[in-house]
């Protein structure tokens, strides 16, 4: 089966766990910093600006503690957005305010989110959706204006950049995931980012039991380092040397990664482009840069779940992401979102990740121009 995502792990990634086992020491430590201070390099950013945790959703579920988000607080989210978003704001005592989306980058718009403004909208928890960065000048002047928090889910936006700007430190939080199915890989994990030192403080208290200061060996200050204090009843969600040991030769890696999804990416855009039924991803504008996480089609001719499963019986995995929010009847939600519903109805996303062969492609094609021989004259 040509899966959908897919990491790529050598013996570089064995050998840096043999070193961490070396050391004796697989729990949070300098190889943790390390990856903290390299990620910020490459994001452009600063080691006191960034914060490692476990996994993304820990980051998504966190931000409501960390914007000062309070019960019965309006929470605006994007209905094409990862569960873990909805449910982080649910689970807070806040009100998850939906928004449509653009049909075709399937991303917000300001125009979308001005629309479901209230005197009580706190933040915005805004997604980019498969790396592809928001219009997030027009964002981040109307949040501004309306005095809302942003918070950038940038989970898939690894290598993605708004104007110069990583997607992710635009914002006042933003958050990248490491998770099995990304494309810097570590098992799990997320880099977190804030826009003050301060509040990476209170992030770094919040995820490690609201600690004021660490007991046992690092606390070299106290007489009695066995004692310590608390600023809040926080979390322990913290990496560790082992998976930050793969990271950073996933990090190392992420140049060759990237010019291999671009590869595929326009061998796709040329070799689909003779199929009047199948439109193409959208032409991103210049002053972006991004991470090619998705490769995302809409059919035209609904026959959209029929040519997945075609697909899906010819050893080709694909599938649509995110299910809208307000179609998940957990949620309670109503209201009216032509554009999302639309997305949700036409979208596909296609086998895209770094260890696709030229093989792969070529079947793929193959099997796309077999269906539209069957189904499409």
């Amino acid at each position: 089966m040509i899966n959908v995502f897919q990491p790529s792990l050598g013996k570089e990634e064995l050998d840096a766990i043999e070193k961490v086992f070396e050391s004796n020491w697989i729990g949070k430590g300098k190889k943790v910093v390390e990856f903290e201070e390299m990620y910020a390099k490459h994001i452009k950013s600063s080691k006191d600006l960034v914060l490692t945790t476990n996994c993304c959703s820990e980051g998504l579920f966190s931000s409501m503690h960390l914007m000062d988000i309070q019960p019965g607080d309006e929470v605006i989210l994007p209905t094409i957005s990862f569960i873990g978003a909805g449910n982080a704001i649910c689970a807070h005592g806040a009100k998850m305010v939906l928004c449509d989306v653009d049909p075709h980058t399937l991303n917000a718009r300001a125009e979308d989110i001005e629309k479901v403004i209230t005197s009580k909208t706190k933040a915005l928890l805004l997604l980019h959706y498969g790396g592809i960065p928001c219009e997030m000048d027009e964002i981040m002047a109307l949040c501004k204006k309306h005095h809302i928090k942003v918070i950038e889910d940038a989970n898939a936006g690894v290598c993605s950049f708004y104007k110069g700007k990583a997607v992710g430190t635009i914002g006042d939080m933003g958050m990248w995931s490491f998770d099995a199915m990304k494309i810097l890989v570590c098992g799990d994990g997320a880099m977190l980012h804030f826009n003050t030192p301060e509040l990476r403080q209170k992030a770094d208290r919040w995820l490690y039991f609201g600690l004021e200061a660490k007991s046992g060996y690092s606390n070299t200050v106290a007489q009695k380092w066995w004692e310590f204090d608390i600023s809040c009843f926080g979390h322990r969600a913290i990496m560790n040397n082992i998976t930050a040991a793969i990271a950073l030769e996933q990090l190392k890696k992420l140049p060759a990664y990237m010019k291999r999804r671009a590869e595929i990416h326009q061998y796709y855009n040329e070799h689909l482009k003779p199929f009047s039924w199948i439109e193409l991803p959208p032409v991103l504008p210049d002053y972006v840069e991004t991470s090619y996480y998705f490769y995302h089609i809409q059919i035209k001719n609904g026959k959209r779940d029929e040519f997945a499963r075609f697909l899906r019986e010819n050893g080709i995995y694909t599938t649509y992401r995110y299910y809208p929010l307000h179609r998940v009847p957990g949620y309670g939600v109503t209201g009216d979102f032509p554009n999302a519903d639309y997305a949700a109805d036409h979208t596909l996303n296609l086998p895209i990740h770094q260890s696709i062969t030229d093989d792969d492609l070529e079947l793929i094609i193959e099997k796309v121009r077999e269906f539209d021989n069957l189904f499409c004259k």
